[in-house]
C-alpha cells in the first residue's frame, strides 16, 4: 500500500486539501493518507511548525500532498515551513506548468509551457545578515545544483515539444548567473535533439506576456522562477488554477502555487482546482499515469462546462461543490 502524507497547512489549505483528497479517494487506488500537522497554526499551538513526528511520518510516505503555509512577516525566529521541507527532503526541482484551458477566460489562449525552477539555493539559501547601516544577502549558485536542475528541464522537454529556454541575468550578474548559464549550456550538449535558447530574465517576462505559445520548458534560478511562475499563472486564468511539484531524487511534494489567503479562509469559497491538479502531478510522479490523465480530463471537463466555479473564476460555487463535481465526472469515466 502506498502511503501519502497530507499536510493541509494554513488558511484555505484546510479546505482545498480535503477537497483534493476527496477526489483522490474517488479514484480508489488504495492509497493510505496520513494527515499531518505543520505550518504557522501548528507553530502557534506547539511552538514548532514542522514537528519531528510529522517529518518521521513523511519519511514513511512515497510523496506528500500539501496545502499553502503562512510565513509571517517580521517574525524573525520563524523559518518558512515549505523551505524546511525542501531542505529536509532535498526537493531541488520546482516544476510549475502553465496551460490555457477551454472555458477559462485568460490572456494567453494557446499557452502550454513549464517553468523548472532550482529550488534549494540562489537568494533563497537564506544566508543574510544585518549591518550597522543596512542588510546583506548572499546569493549562492553552484555547478552541482545548476547541473541537476538543467537535467530535469531537458528530460522534461524530451517528453514535450523539445525546447528549453535558459533564463538568467548573466549580462549583469556575470559570476553567479554566468555560472548557471554556462552549466545549463554544458548540459544541453548531452541533448542534441533538444532546441536550446536563452533569455535575459526581464526579456523572458516580456516574451511570456507577448508570445507565451513560443515557450516549452524554461529553466531558471530560484528567485526568477518564483516570480515568473506567478506571472505565468495569471496568463492562463489565475493562481487558483496553478499546481506545482517539488521533487528530489527520492521524494516529491505537491502543492498549489497560491498562498494561504487568510482573507477568505473558513468561508468555503477557495478554489480547489490548483490542489487537485497538484494531485494529478503526484499521480504521474508515482507512475499512475493513466489515472493522472483521467483526473486531468475530468478537471478539464468541469472547467470547460463552467457550471460549477468558485468566485475567483466568476462563479458562486463552494470549494466542496467543485470537488464533488469533479468526483461525479470521474464516476462517468
Amino acid at each position: 500500500m502506498i502511503k501519502i502524507a497530507a499536510l493541509s497547512g494554513d488558511g484555505i489549505g484546510k479546505e482545498v486539501v480535503p477537497g483534493a483528497l476527496k477526489v483522490l479517494k474517488a479514484l480508489d487506488l488504495g492509497f493510505q493518507f496520513l494527515e499531518l500537522d505543520a505550518g504557522y497554526d501548528c507553530w502557534k499551538k506547539r511552538g514548532e511548525n514542522l514537528p519531528a513526528e510529522t517529518i518521521s511520518a513523511m519519511q514513511e510516505c512515497r510523496a506528500a500532498l500539501m496545502g499553502p503555509f503562512t510565513t509571517p512577516i517580521g517574525l524573525k525566529e520563524y523559518e518558512s515551513t515549505v523551505m524546511k521541507i525542501r531542505k529536509k527532503f532535498d526537493l531541488f526541482a520546482n516544476i510549475r506548468p502553465a496551460r490555457s484551458r477551454p472555458g477559462i477566460q485568460c490572456i494567453a489562449r494557446n499557452a502550454d509551457f513549464v517553468i523548472v525552477r532550482e529550488n534549494t539555493e540562489g537568494l533563497y539559501a537564506g544566508i543574510e545578515w544585518r549591518t550597522p547601516k543596512g542588510a546583506c544577502a548572499l546569493r549562492v549558485i553552484t555547478v552541482h545544483a545548476s547541473e541537476r536542475i538543467a537535467r530535469v528541464a531537458f528530460e522534461l522537454a524530451n517528453s514535450r515539444k523539445r525546447r528549453v529556454t535558459i533564463v538568467h541575468k548573466a549580462n549583469i550578474l556575470r559570476q553567479s548567473d554566468g555560472l548557471f548559464r554556462e552549466t545549463c549550456l554544458d548540459v544541453s550538449k548531452n541533448y542534441p535533439e533538444i532546441s536550446t535558447d536563452e533569455k535575459i530574465v526581464d526579456a523572458a517576462a516580456m516574451s511570456l506576456v507577448a508570445s507565451p505559445e513560443t515557450f516549452d520548458v524554461l529553466v531558471t534560478p530560484n528567485l526568477y522562477g518564483d516570480i515568473l511562475s506567478d506571472l505565468a499563472a495569471q496568463l492562463v486564468g489565475g493562481i487558483g488554477l496553478a499546481p506545482s511539484a517539488s521533487v528530489g531524487e527520492k521524494y516529491g511534494a505537491f502543492a498549489p502555487v497560491h498562498g494561504s489567503a487568510p482573507d477568505i479562509a473558513g468561508k468555503g469559497i477557495a478554489n480547489p482546482i490548483a490542489t487537485v491538479l497538484s494531485a494529478e502531478m503526484m499521480l504521474d510522479y508515482l507512475g499512475y499515469r493513466q489515472d493522472a490523465r483521467r483526473l486531468g480530463e475530468a478537471v478539464g471537463k468541469v472547467l470547460a462546462e463552467g457550471k460549477v466555479r468558485t468566485p475567483d473564476l466568476g462563479g458562486t460555487s463552494k470549494t466542496n461543490q467543485v470537488a464533488d463535481r469533479i468526483v461525479k465526472e470521474l464516476s462517468m469515466r
